[in-house]
């Protein structure tokens, strides 16, 4: 690890290095027509987006070799340095590039990558307003900037204010232009986190999680679902006195939620033989569909529950009746708690992922079912 850390070091000061140097040679002639700064640039950021950046560093490399004093060379390399986490480069390229920028096109460029600066390092508490600010720096150079309404998109996504993302990236949508199926794409995830009507600020962060582990799922029942407040209310037999814990959860920034969930007893999210509860374990849909059916036995008081489809002919594709979840993905899936992941194939999943969104989905049927008892 250590050696990993001291080449991403190595290679940071190394591209500070060149680029450094080529800013300060003169300029080169072109090579070719498309020789240019701008379609350099334009590689460049086309490269960037694609996660491929000593690549795009090079394109914007070359840009400035050609002009030394190209704002938008100096601030697809500070984008680059932001990516591999170098904040400080990254804002003072930046601030090169707002130095050298002459038209609008050029300001407005630079107050978009000051905006996206901001989102990525979300450092100080009022990095959301400094975004904002930009925004609107470059909406009002270019009222039809798709690059500016796209990224106050996702500024806003990750500070949690879903409404107004929605609303900018249906703006980008309109715009027509650039970023139209990335912004499609975050306005339908957006579309979901609002169906899912997270009620909490742990859920609305939920929200954002590609994969579940075991530790976000004790978070998410008990914030989001009130799990100890249901269970003392119609089965406290059920929960247990005796402190709980496990030997790796000590320093965990979720140990109170494993420790309360514990308490509960739910299936698949007990200690393991081991005596750790691995809260960093990915959560399957079959595993989720299994505590979503002992927290239904549990409230309900129904054990017949945990038998009702045994020996049942399996509707699933992927999942056959002898299968240990096989009983708890058919409770959820007739009652329309969890759906099946393709209707076609009727394939269940059971190893899938279950992601935040899907999890605060699952969530608000749970509790819609829970109000019959």
């Amino acid at each position: 690890m250590t050696g990993h850390r001291t080449y991403a070091v190595m290679a940071v000061m190394i591209g500070t290095l060149v680029l450094f140097l080529s800013c300060s040679q003169v300029e080169r002639k072109p090579l070719s027509y498309l020789d240019t700064p701008e379609h350099h640039t334009y590689t460049g950021l086309k490269l960037m987006n694609q996660g491929k950046y000593p690549d795009a560093a090079r394109e914007f490399d070359l840009a400035l070799q050609l002009n030394p004093k190209y704002a938008k060379g100096y601030g697809g390399s500070g984008l680059v340095f932001a990516y591999r986490g170098d904040f400080d480069t990254a804002f003072d390229l930046m601030k090169k590039a707002a130095k050298y920028a002459t038209d609008d096109g050029e300001k407005t460029f630079v107050a978009v990558g000051k905006l996206r600066l901001y989102t990525m390092r979300k450092k100080k508490r009022d990095w959301l307003k400094r975004a904002e600010g930009q925004f609107n720096a470059a909406v009002k150079l270019d009222p039809k900037s798709s690059a500016a309404y796209y990224f106050m998109g996702i500024a806003y996504k990750y500070g949690l204010e879903y409404t107004k993302a929605g609303k900018v990236f249906a703006k980008v949508l309109d715009l027509n232009d650039e970023y139209l199926e990335e912004a499609n794409r975050e306005w339908r995830f957006i579309q979901k986190i609002q169906r899912a009507m997270p009620g909490t600020v742990q859920g609305k962060k939920i929200a954002l999680i590609e994969s579940m582990t075991r530790a976000d799922t004790a978070a998410l029942f008990l914030k989001e679902l009130k799990l100890e407040k249901l269970f003392r209310r119609n089965n406290p037999e059920s929960v247990e006195t005796a402190a709980q814990s496990a030997i790796d959860i000590e320093e965990h920034v979720l140990r109170s939620d494993i420790e309360s969930i514990l308490a509960l007893g739910i299936r698949g999210l007990e200690v393991y033989p081991d005596e750790a509860f691995h809260p960093d374990d990915l959560i399957t849909r079959a595993a989720f569909a299994m505590m979503i059916e002992d927290i239904i036995i549990k409230i309900t008081g129904n054990d017949d529950l945990a038998r009702k489809f045994i020996g049942a002919q399996s509707p699933f594709s992927d999942l056959k009746s002898d299968h240990p979840s096989f009983n708890a993905a058919m409770l959820v899936t007739t009652r329309g708690i969890i759906k099946v992941k393709n209707l076609t194939t009727g394939e269940f999943s059971p190893l899938g992922a279950v992601s935040g969104v899907d999890a605060l989905l699952i969530i608000r049927e749970l509790r819609n079912e829970l109000r019959y008892f």
